[in-house]
């Protein structure tokens, strides 16, 4: 069987990550998650992120590293994330999402996570413990 991969993006800003609330599907609303999306044929797993970021948020963001790890979604579709900075514009939640929440590397707790997104978001928050995305977008 062929998988098709899901990509999402820990978007990372002044040390701070993004999470996005789920309003669809109905199985998932209410849940948090990293926002992304699906990989079309063709297309390159960090091309879809730009994409999938552009469409869901309204930002322009630059993948930067793939954190190690894949997540089964369901049969045939995984998970795969990116880190991921913002270059352009502020995130709005125009698709998929009914609202944003920027959290601190000690503040991830605070929203119910999607399961499969937990791991790639407690390496995320190890990274900005570290000083990874403290720094302001050029333009910012």
């Amino acid at each position: 069987m062929d998988v098709r991969v899901v990509v999402a993006g820990a978007v990372l800003d002044r040390g701070r990550l993004l999470a996005a609330r789920r309003s669809a599907p109905p199985e998932l609303a209410g849940r948090w998650e990293l926002p992304g999306g699906k990989v079309e044929p063709g297309e390159r797993p960090e091309d879809a992120l730009v994409r999938e970021l552009r469409e869901e948020l309204g930002v322009e963001a630059e993948p930067l590293e793939r954190i190690a790890g894949e997540w089964p979604l369901r049969p045939g579709l995984v998970l795969r994330v990116w880190t991921a900075r913002l270059i352009s514009g502020e995130p709005e939640p125009l698709e998929d999402h009914d609202e944003l929440r920027w959290l601190g590397p000690d503040e991830t707790d605070q929203v119910d996570w999607l399961p499969q997104d937990r791991p790639a978001v407690a390496e995320a928050a190890r990274l900005l413990a570290r000083g990874a995305g403290a720094g302001r977008r050029a333009g910012a």
